[in-house]
């Protein structure tokens, strides 16, 4: 029961890190900038519901996406540790990716689809996050991480419906401190899967 509790936490604070409520709530009030109420709250609701669809397919069909192309689960821990240590590194840079600075975007409940779902909610980083958690483990855990995504996708939901409000309390100084915080702690998961990649790498040859 408390390792499922550790592993539960573990993998809250990652999806919690990676997908940052916060900081991509000033990526939908960009690009929602000018819809009336029920034109955001359509985006809001598509672009959080496919999000989940699509980290939940890829956490179902993760192990035989896994022996379709021949992936190491070592292979697979070091290069998305990689890959996520750079969005974290990034993020502590300042560094924005180019679809999140996108101006003057047609205000198109398709926006919900791209760029919002895919790939600020449920991008790479993501992605590899949530496979990171299901390889080689036992149902439960499954479970317990698209329960857990679902949970954050909700979050996600409410933080962006209250947006105006919360940016008007805390302005955009905070939210750019709890970015760079989020972009720390995600650099830090990715050292670990690397870390654990390479240790069942040596265990693997030996």
């Amino acid at each position: 029961m408390d390792n499922l509790i550790t592993f539960s936490i573990a993998v809250f604070t990652a999806f919690f890190a990676i997908t940052n409520p916060i900081s991509n709530m000033t990526v939908f009030l960009s690009l929602t900038q000018g819809a009336d109420k029920k034109t955001k709250h359509d985006i809001n609701r598509r672009s959080n519901f496919i999000a989940f669809i699509i980290v939940a397919v890829f956490v179902l069909l993760g192990k035989y996406i896994f022996e379709l192309f021949n992936i190491s689960i070592p292979a697979f821990k070091i290069t998305g540790g990689i890959l996520i240590f750079f969005i974290g590194f990034d993020m502590l840079q300042s560094k924005i990716s180019n679809v999140k600075t996108i101006d003057n975007v047609d205000i198109d409940e398709n926006i919900a689809v791209s760029p919002l779902a895919i790939p600020i909610l449920a991008g790479p980083g993501t992605i590899v996050t949530a496979m990171n958690f299901v390889a080689n483990v036992e149902t439960i855990h499954i479970i317990l991480v698209i329960s857990i995504f679902g949970l954050m996708s909700l979050l996600t939901y409410f933080t962006f419906r209250l947006s105006d409000i919360i940016v008007k309390i805390f302005g955009n100084n905070v939210i750019s401190v709890i970015g760079k915080i989020m972009g720390l702690i995600i650099a830090i998961i990715g050292t670990g899967m690397i870390i654990q990649g390479i240790k069942l790498s040596f265990n693997l040859i030996t």
